[in-house]
């Protein structure tokens, strides 16, 4: 009987092994950035031009592969790369205290807003002082990483931002938690924006909602007398927003429901002036701990983070061993349509959500290995496996596809003899995945370099299941547009001529080509109507038109 179970189990575990490896993805490139102490990954996008822009903090000074040197204690750090990995140039912004960059997002014009947290006063790259303990910070930056405006947001108390995103009418809105009581002072001079209501507890959600220039049109403070911390908004469909965070609180302030466990899922629906429309609290026994929401393509909504609750209260399936990734679909009203748990290690940390066009969602985080192991890694470039070993506690970069019912369709680890943490997984414009995250692993297994105690460590995947999408030569983001559009160049060249033409064929703007891959075209004195971008390089010739709102 035993022998039976025995063999049994090992038929199961090879099926196991045999079936990941048939959906593995093959790793295209990997890469490491920093200096030689330590940057932290918290947030990273993909660009038009088939690029992507890494954002975090770094305490590194000039050295590794970063270009500036530390201004204060950690700084906002800014890498932006080409669909290589290559630089196309980095960014570091900061005063003289702690900058802590959590948020990116890709602008309406086609630049970036970058959103965090400080507690440095007016110096270096700072413009205001703090008004407390720490403040948002935002800074809206060009296409090139050019400051445009940059706002100091926040109370006497603490404040943590969590997350930005853009607004339908071309503003942002901003969610992250306060402890600061209403403001009843400010500091002549100092455009800094103080907070406008009185503290339910002990950390409150706290959401602003900027316009396009930064000017704060409207802030709402929503909680209960405990802890509230909101980790991921978004605008919805309906113009309105949806905030998903973590609460401890009961039935106080503005929670109308008691928490379950230790810990649950506290969901909020805000029409579109910051008023709530509903509200959800949705856990099991133990602590429930979410990290990241998005409304889905079907007008409900995706909840992802960890659970170490047994199948209690709205949890319907309990834990393995630690902590699971926690996944739970809702319907456009809030109500629980599915709900699956993933079990990959000790503790399991999800950190990242992403639909594909296809309905199929990207589920990223990361995983601590239960005990010491040695397995076999396949390499996507040499096609070869080889036999690593990893200790107990080490984190590994987890990728999981699923389906639209939450069936999954494959899982991938990434990593190194080091702990990796990883923070963003995303498809990239050509079908393939980027895992974007923290490491501070040695040169190992997945991993071909290191720079310095921990650096950003980004992963490109190739998705072995899908043909690669052929790339158009030019094209311009955004188009129609207001101000300024930029044109996109996807292909490599050394040198050419952007050209801007009228519909008479007049020549208007001139821009001379040293092989970049994105140029601003400047619209703000153009009368509405349709243009001619003409892009001649040593390498092809291609035009496209341009419309002026």
């Amino acid at each position: 009987m035993s022998q039976n179970y025995t063999y049994k189990k090992l038929l199961f575990g090879f099926l196991l092994f045999f079936s990941i490896q048939i959906y593995s993805q093959d790793i295209l490139w990997e890469k490491s950035y920093g200096g030689k102490h330590a940057e932290y990954l918290f947030d990273a996008i993909p660009t038009p031009d088939y690029g992507f822009i890494l954002a975090g903090s770094s305490i590194s000074n000039k050295n590794g592969n970063k270009s500036d040197n530390n201004k204060g204690d950690l700084d906002y750090w800014v890498w932006k790369m080409d669909e290589r990995g290559g630089l196309d140039w980095q960014k570091s912004f900061g005063g003289s205290g702690t900058d802590l960059l959590q948020s990116i997002t890709l602008t309406n014009d086609g630049g970036f807003i970058l959103a965090g947290a400080s507690t440095s006063n007016k110096s270096e790259d700072k413009k205001n002082d703090s008004n407390g303990d720490s403040d948002f910070w935002i800074i809206k930056l060009d296409a090139k990483g050019g400051i445009m405006w940059q706002k100091t947001i926040g109370g006497a108390g603490q404040e943590k931002l969590q997350s930005i995103a853009c607004t339908k009418d071309g503003g942002y809105i901003i969610g992250g938690s306060s402890s600061s009581d209403k403001n009843t002072f400010s500091k002549e001079g100092n455009s800094l924006y103080q907070k406008s209501e009185n503290s339910r507890g002990n950390l409150d959600y706290w959401v602003v909602k900027l316009s396009a220039n930064g000017t704060p049109e409207w802030q709402k403070t929503i909680g209960g007398k405990y802890f509230d911390e909101l980790k991921s908004i978004e605008q919805t469909i309906d113009g309105g927003y949806i905030l998903g965070g973590y609460s401890n609180s009961p039935i106080s302030g503005d929670k109308t429901a008691d928490n379950f466990g230790l810990g649950d899922y506290w969901i909020v629906k805000l029409d579109e002036t910051g008023n709530i429309s509903w509200q959800k609290t949705i856990g099991g026994d133990k602590d429930d701990n979410l990290f990241t929401l998005i409304q889905t393509k079907d007008k409900g909504f995706l909840l992802g983070g960890n659970s170490n609750s047994n199948a209690t209260n709205s949890k319907k399936k309990g834990n393995g061993k630690g902590t699971d990734f926690w996944v739970v679909k809702l319907d456009e009203s809030g109500e629980i349509l599915w709900q699956e748990t993933y079990d990959y290690g000790k503790t399991d940390v999800l950190t990242s959500i992403v639909e594909n066009e296809d309905h199929t969602f990207l589920i990223g985080g990361y995983a601590q290995s239960e005990a010491s192991r040695t397995s076999a890694s396949k390499n996507g470039i040499t096609g070869k496996f080889t036999q690593t070993s990893d200790k107990e506690g080490i984190n590994d970069y987890i990728a999981l596809k699923i389906k639209d019912n939450g069936e999954e369709i494959w899982t991938q680890t990434v990593g190194s003899k080091g702990d990796e943490v990883m923070n963003k997984l995303l498809e990239t414009r050509d079908g393939g995945y980027l895992l974007a995250g923290t490491s501070k692993g040695e040169q190992s297994r997945d991993k071909a370099s290191s720079i310095g105690g921990n650096d950003f460590w980004v992963v490109k995947l190739k998705d072995k299941a899908k043909k690669e999408k052929t790339k158009v030569a030019i094209e311009a983001y955004p188009n129609p547009a207001e101000s300024f559009t930029n044109t996109l160049v996807n292909y490599d060249y050394s040198d050419g001529w952007a050209t801007l033409y009228d519909l008479n064929g007049r020549q208007l703007q001139k821009i001379e080509l040293h092989g970049e891959h994105t140029i601003p075209i400047q619209l703000h004195n153009l009368p509405q109507g349709i243009y001619i971008v003409n892009i001649k390089t040593n390498n092809g010739e291609n035009s496209l038109k341009i419309i002026k709102k």
